[in-house]
């Protein structure tokens, strides 16, 4: 089937999870705790976020999951705290996170908007932060579409944010990729009757995405190569 559209997710897809993620987290954790290092632990579990090897655990919510459910996770171990302050703060802290884009992707985008395809963004992230990664990256331009969990579209898994772009670019959803590394972004595509595109820069494994991908690559650099196939 021919490809005329991708759509991407933004953290474990454009940008590698872990070295943007994981560090930035324990930082996180730690500014809200402060000194009481039971705290620190509590929202740590709340995360699923392994505070001493300062890594989020395979089976986290919230690798795949909205801001809205990271300050609920948060507000479960910081007693008094409202979830909607928690909510923004992690949102303007989230949009300064160190960027470790997955490959270069100003050359990268150019190269697939040069066969003329159409691009999009879609991430559980916010819109705030996504947009503000994709400028601080220097590629926000090259994207036909940009959308968050709080955008009004919905959030993944369900298809539709996915939708949405489909019809923001008017392509037929068949001829759009959704591209991703967790299970959210390839059940969201099928959901959509997208093809799917799974990439290891997350923290799944190729044996959780396969069964809900069309392809597995290491990054979405091998993507230029699948579509010449």
């Amino acid at each position: 089937m021919r490809v005329d559209g991708l759509l991407f997710d933004k953290d474990g897809t454009l940008f590698d999870f872990g070295a943007t993620w994981n560090g930035w987290a324990a930082g996180m954790i730690r500014d809200f705790a402060g000194t009481d290092q039971a705290m620190a632990l509590r929202i740590a579990q709340e995360l699923d976020y392994d505070l001493a090897a300062e890594t989020f655990l395979p089976h986290s919510a919230i690798i795949a999951g909205t801001n809205r459910d990271a300050a609920e996770a948060v507000a479960r171990a910081v007693p008094g705290q409202d979830v909607e302050e928690i909510e923004v703060r992690l949102m303007h802290a989230a949009a300064e996170a160190p960027l470790a884009p997955a490959v270069a992707l100003v050359p990268f985008l150019d190269g697939l908007a040069g066969r003329g395809l159409r691009l999009g963004v879609m991430t559980n992230d916010t819109e705030y932060a996504a947009r503000a990664h994709l400028y601080e990256a220097g590629v926000a331009e090259k994207f036909d579409f940009i959308a968050g969990f709080d955008s009004g579209f919905g959030a993944k898994p369900a298809p539709g944010p996915l939708l949405a772009f489909a019809d923001a670019v008017q392509i037929d959803p068949a001829r759009v990729a959704m591209v991703g590394d967790s299970t959210h972004d390839l059940v969201a595509g099928r959901a959509a009757g997208m093809q799917t595109i799974a990439v290891l820069t997350g923290v799944a494994g190729a044996d959780e995405l396969a069964p809900h991908a069309d392809v597995v690559f290491p990054d979405i650099g091998h993507i230029p190569g699948w579509l010449e196939g």
